[in-house]
């Protein structure tokens, strides 16, 4: 051992002497004290809000916050009430549902019944790649095509009817045509992936010259059967229990293709997990939770959020940031609200139902997003059927060709950000860029929220995430309304 050695050695062990050393003394110190007549009652120890003090059971505290805000919420309620009476009507939510007010044929049925046509195309096409009728490349670029006519349609057609269609009718057009697009970019991409191994498979087995057509029909029969050595199974050795899997291209048929655009997922497999019955009881819970959901989400928005977003449009449109402010505030307490009741109808109740009747068993629809310390955690955890799609579609695909993650991030985002203008201003018929900039400026936010959670801590950070759910969407809701009513109203207004 060296001589700087010994010496560091030599510190550290009068270090833990002297801290034992400062430990015993305390600890007679204290055993002294206790035997004075003064009786003590003192202790070194820290109050209890401070850091080192190592408390942490602060439930009084949160129940005390939970009953002021409950004090609040309902305060805004019965002034909500007093203000503008009951304005919760079901009659007129049967109305704007089943889009009554829409023109002559209906055109949002027309366009929900049309959907069927690129779904067919889609299917024929990989039918045809399949049995090498059409050529890689043409087959491609027809996919291509049609997949892009697929999105571009109903912003043409509502653009040029737009008088017919009702609002809802409209959201709900673009809604089924975007989840549309995602599954069949899934269909495509995952039986390229199939058709590719399919082929090299195939390759592989003619360069063996001895094996006759007769033994590759058997060996195909075989790998059906879960056996891919070219032999059959002993009937004492396959468990019947166990399903047989389904190979490319035994899964180009109608039955399973729509089971994949009912499913609650947008990520196409050729062997969804499946539950062995349905559970009528968790069944029967889910459909009660839609629809006492959607009951509760149609009063919030006629009793609470179309007075305040009415409200705020003078004050927005006069720039008076005052007033804009207190509208802002006022209007996201009743967004927020709505956006977790749908956020629980949605991803809970809904995609729960749908996967229960088919039998579907990944029920992953969400994580825990409200424990997320920063927006990229967030964004990976709220809504997981479209974070799936996204890594597995988009980001990995990007990411082989050469990019950076940074690149491909950037390109997820991008596309994010489209389909909600997407989804919001096709149905409103005004064409701005806010929910795009909203989604482009998530980037930006994430290395704030990562600032705080790096330098201040988890809890900021996720406080960081929770002030931009709140305040971001309902900012979003003005801007688009007095976009929508200048644009479509103006005219009343200046009469």
């Amino acid at each position: 051992m060296s001589h700087g050695e010994t010496e560091e050695t030599r510190v550290r062990y009068r270090r833990t002497q002297s801290v034992t050393r400062a430990e015993e003394i305390t600890q007679q110190e204290s055993k002294q004290r206790k035997k004075q007549p003064d009786k003590p009652c003192h202790r070194p120890r820290d109050s209890l809000f401070s850091w080192s003090s190592g408390f942490d059971n602060f439930t009084g505290l949160v129940n005390w916050g939970f009953l002021l805000l409950t004090m609040g919420g309902f305060r805004l309620v019965l002034e909500n009430f007093i203000k503008y009476g009951i304005r919760v009507d079901p009659v007129q939510w049967f109305v704007v549902l089943t889009g009554r007010n829409e023109g002559e044929g209906h055109p949002s049925l027309l366009l929900i019944a049309y959907s069927v046509v690129p779904i067919v195309i889609c299917l024929v096409v990989e039918k045809g790649m399949a049995a090498e009728i059409l050529m890689e490349t043409a087959g491609m670029v027809v996919h291509i095509i049609n997949i892009l006519v697929l999105v571009l349609i109903p912003m043409v057609v509502i653009h040029v009817k737009g008088p017919t269609f009702s609002l809802v009718g409209a959201m709900t057009v673009c809604f089924i045509y975007c989840i549309l697009f995602l599954k069949l970019w899934s269909y495509v991409q995952v039986n390229v992936w199939c058709r590719n191994q399919y082929k090299q498979r195939r390759s592989r087995s003619g360069r063996r010259q001895s094996i006759s057509i007769a033994q590759l029909q058997h060996e195909h029969e075989s790998e059906r059967n879960g056996n891919g050595n070219g032999v059959s199974p002993c009937p004492d050795e396959k468990d019947k229990s166990v399903p047989d899997l389904v190979h490319y291209p035994d899964n180009l048929h109608l039955q399973d293709l729509f089971y994949f655009l009912l499913a609650p997922t947008l990520c196409y497999e050729l062997n969804f997990p499946r539950m062995s019955r349905i559970r009528k009881r968790f069944l029967i819970k889910r459909l009660l939770e839609v629809v006492i959901g959607v009951h509760i989400v149609m009063g919030l928005f006629q009793q609470w959020m179309i007075p305040s977003v009415r409200n705020s449009l003078v004050p927005f449109s006069n720039m008076d940031l005052t007033k804009t402010t207190e509208r802002l505030l006022k209007l996201a307490i009743p967004n927020h609200l709505m956006w977790l009741c749908f956020f629980y109808l949605t991803f809970h109740s809904f995609l729960n139902l749908m996967g229960e009747l088919l039998r579907f068993a990944d029920r992953n629809f969400y994580s825990d997003w409200w424990n997320a310390n920063n927006i990229d955690t967030f964004w990976r955890t709220w809504n997981m059927p479209v974070h799936k799609w996204c890594v597995r579609h988009l980001y990995i695909p990007v990411v082989d060709l050469g990019y950076s993650k940074m690149a491909a991030s950037v390109i997820v985002f991008f596309i994010s950000a489209f389909f909600h203008e997407y989804l919001v201003s096709v149905p409103l018929k005004t064409f701005k860029i806010w929910a795009f900039m909203g989604m482009m400026a998530q980037i930006p936010l994430s290395y704030v929220s990562k600032f705080m959670e790096s330098y201040y801590g988890p809890r900021w950070g996720n406080m960081v995430v929770w002030a931009s759910i709140i305040l971001g969407q309902p900012l979003a809701i003005m801007m688009y309304y007095h976009d929508y009513v200048i644009t479509n109203y103006n005219d009343v207004l200046l009469s």
